[in-house]
């Protein structure tokens, strides 16, 4: 029902920026959250940023000042501006997009790849 394709991931060296974009498509009516999770090799899928409708935000403590989660004017489209990336943020970014009351509905992008060198 809603499709969700991620671009902007690429390799950077630390310190560098990249920006995430994630474009939705499809029946977004029940979507009140969108965000981005990622996934490092052998370690759990995390969230890192989350915007609700409402413009209200939420970061995973280790991105708290140097990412910045946004809508587009669209508001079918997410951003991930990401400052002074670390080799620890390396990991496959995947949006998201939810319906976080009951019934639940969860949506899944394919994931991009962030690689930060050291």
């Amino acid at each position: 029902q809603v499709q969700l394709v991620e671009s902007g991931g690429g390799l950077v060296q630390a310190g560098g920026s990249l920006r995430l974009s994630c474009a939705a498509s499809g029946n977004m009516f029940s979507i009140n959250v969108m965000g981005w999770y990622r996934q490092a090799p052998g370690k759990q899928r995390e969230l890192v940023a989350a915007i609700t409708t409402g413009g209200n935000t939420n970061y995973a403590d280790s991105v708290k000042g140097r990412f910045t989660i946004s809508r587009g004017n669209a508001k079918n489209t997410v951003y991930l501006q990401m400052n002074s990336l670390k080799p620890e943020d390396t990991a496959i970014y995947y949006c998201n997009a939810e319906r976080s009351h009951v019934p639940r509905i969860f949506y899944w992008g394919l994931g991009t790849q962030v690689t930060v060198s050291s």
